[in-house]
């Protein structure tokens, strides 16, 4: 009996919940005019803000720094397209919370330095012109 009591308890504080919060078809944290003609597609990336947890959490988990954290892995990203926004909950008296957002980078060739065609870059967004 004590052997089934303690691995429940070890289920329970081994176990989580991971919730899909929003999926959005651009998200930006950065201030930038998005009528540029030069963006491309960059690769997929993951930003999290996490906070541990022993009975109470250490920290607030925001959207904002979970997003900042995964475009600014490029320095000519300037936004996420197709972007999933996931919130994590795995404690349980000891664990973790937070936010993982994942998106495919918005590459601005015209930033300075971001000219040429370079690794971060996987396609050209489609631009459709405004009647």
């Amino acid at each position: 009996m004590k052997k089934l009591v303690a691995l429940a308890l070890g289920a329970v504080m081994l176990s989580g919940c991971t919730v899909r919060v929003a999926d959005l078809t651009v998200a930006s944290t950065k201030n930038y005019n998005l009528n540029s003609n030069r963006f491309v597609k960059g690769a997929r990336v993951k930003g999290e803000d996490t906070y541990p947890v022993v009975l109470f959490p250490f920290g607030i988990p925001n959207v904002k720094t979970a997003t900042d954290r995964a475009i600014e892995q490029d320095k000519c990203a300037v936004a996420l397209t197709d972007a999933v926004v996931t919130q994590l909950n795995h404690a349980f008296i000891v664990g973790k919370i937070g936010f993982r957002v994942e998106g495919n980078l918005v590459i601005d060739q015209s930033q300075p330095g971001c000219e040429n065609d370079g690794p971060h870059v996987t396609a050209p967004l489609r631009v459709i012109p405004r009647a």
